[in-house]
């Protein structure tokens, strides 16, 4: 399947951001300890629209500025349906792998840690998902986002099967 990354533009849409994870990180040298920062952030438009970036610098506010900069440049966009996902999906980057699922009207969205982070700022409002690999949040957003990129809209089942929209859903 071709890879759906597209290039949306950040200024046609209104984005969220949201930061998941901001680290501190030394390096030893003769002189002593140099510290500086590095952030992972979410941004998306809440409806279907979501990307993720990292940003590294000595000052925290130029750390999550480089962030969200760096998230608005990796947009990419996947189905809805009806706030929840159209079907059952895995998704895998690294050691992290996460299993997402569609919930009725109500549930909210139940997930753990970033991957709550990149489902809320994308626009599901219903989800089930589970994070079953590593907990490190570059790779579980990652995964969560290869799982998301998977999705298939109902129209497009329907277009590539050669069949009508009630018969996708009626067998």
């Amino acid at each position: 399947m071709a890879n759906k990354r597209q290039n949306i533009k950040p200024a046609e849409t209104e984005l969220e951001e949201k930061l998941v994870s901001l680290n501190r990180v030394a390096k030893v040298t003769k002189g002593g300890r140099t510290f500086s920062f590095s952030a992972l952030a979410v941004v998306g438009d809440g409806n279907g629209t979501v990307g993720y970036g990292l940003g590294k610098a000595k000052d925290v506010s130029e750390t999550i500025s480089k962030a969200i900069d760096d998230a608005k440049k990796n947009l990419v966009r996947f189905p809805l349906h009806k706030g929840t996902i159209p079907h059952e999906q895995k998704g895998k980057f690294g050691a992290g792998k996460v299993l997402i699922k569609p919930a009725s009207e109500g549930t909210g969205v139940i997930a753990g840690g970033s991957m709550r982070a990149v489902l809320e700022i994308a626009g599901v409002q219903n989800v089930l998902a589970k994070s079953q690999g590593s907990s490190n949040p570059h790779n579980v957003i990652k995964a969560t986002i290869d799982a998301l990129l998977k999705l298939r809209s109902p129209m497009d089942v329907a277009k590539v099967r050669g069949i009508s929209m009630d018969k996708v859903f009626n067998g």
